[in-house]
């Protein structure tokens, strides 16, 4: 059980991204692809589905992935708007797999703090029917799915077989922590990937989104002891100073972050600059690319 509650502590399917067409020696870097990216390959992110995580050092930024997990999305943006989070702490840092946060106090994370209007209960929502949704596949092979890509932002694998779609625990996602039953968690311990992608945990847990800005405040945290983290002194704790959704700070408060569109040509432009670097530096192009290893940028953009 690797991602526990404080209790336990004891589109129809579509073809693969399009490679652009480079010369031998093409030297064109990604911050250049990013610089000469056209307005329309980039996104807003949408306020009603974007946390705002403040603490002391800095605002960490984590976009929700409702179309994988509609019902943990929901139950965070209601956690969000009844402050569940303010004034708790980030309790876990588990060196090389991820920083988590809630409640650390309470036999039941749920019952240790005010819920407010949301649900006591979630079904597992570890993947999804495939048919309906846009997939921007890799042409790479996968060790952990048949085919790895990117939907609706976010990194994601699919069995055309099986018709299923998951989001991948690549570095940056978002997970929401339960116990050894599947339907165990309803969004309000919540964990981030901080090391190697634990891939072994796709389809085992809900992934619930994304951290697209501030990931180094949690990545650079003192790491809790052995064997998982867990700081066994309260004041080593990093404390929360409130959770909200971007929606409901006023616009002209909110950051204005845009995402670059995974169906763009910037995008397929970025993946095979990375699949096959050209550089003076590079003298032996990989010819392939990890799914956890493809960048997803996004930028701040004045209001």
């Amino acid at each position: 059980m690797p991602l526990l509650r404080p209790a336990l502590l004891a589109c129809a399917l579509c073809a693969a991204v399009a490679a652009p067409s480079f010369a031998e020696g093409q030297t064109r870097g990604v911050q250049q692809i990013l610089a000469d990216a056209p307005l329309s390959a980039w996104r807003d992110l949408d306020p009603e589905r974007t946390l705002y995580m403040d603490l002391d050092a800095g605002r960490v930024v984590i976009e929700l992935a409702p179309a994988f997990a509609p019902a943990h999305a929901r139950n965070i943006a209601t956690l969000a708007r009844g402050h569940f989070w303010d004034g708790t702490s980030i309790y876990r840092v588990q060196d090389n797999f991820v920083a988590q946060f809630g409640d650390a106090e309470g036999e039941e994370p749920e019952k240790a703090r005010d819920l407010g209007q949301a649900e006591r209960k979630l079904p597992a929502e570890f993947e999804r029917a495939a048919a309906g949704l846009v997939f921007d596949r890799l042409p790479d092979a996968d060790g952990w799915a048949a085919e790895v890509g990117f939907a609706d932002g976010f990194p994601a694998g699919r069995d055309p077989r099986e018709g299923k779609a998951w989001l991948a625990h690549c570095y940056g996602m978002v997970g929401a922590g339960r116990n050894a039953e599947p339907d165990s968690s309803i969004g309000a311990e919540l964990y981030a990937v901080i090391g190697q992608s634990p891939r072994q945990l796709d389809r085992n847990i809900t992934l619930v989104g994304r951290v697209v800005k501030g990931i180094e405040l949690l990545s650079s945290l003192p790491r809790g002891p052995e064997p998982m983290g867990f700081y066994e002194d309260p004041a080593q704790r990093t404390p929360i100073r409130s959770v909200r959704l971007a929606s409901e700070l006023p616009a002209d408060e909110r950051l204005h972050i845009q995402a670059l569109r995974t169906d763009s040509a910037a995008f397929a432009e970025l993946v095979e600059a990375r699949r096959n670097r050209r550089d003076d530096f590079y003298k032996r192009p990989a010819g392939h690319i990890d799914l956890c290893n493809v960048m997803l940028p996004v930028r701040v953009v004045a209001n």
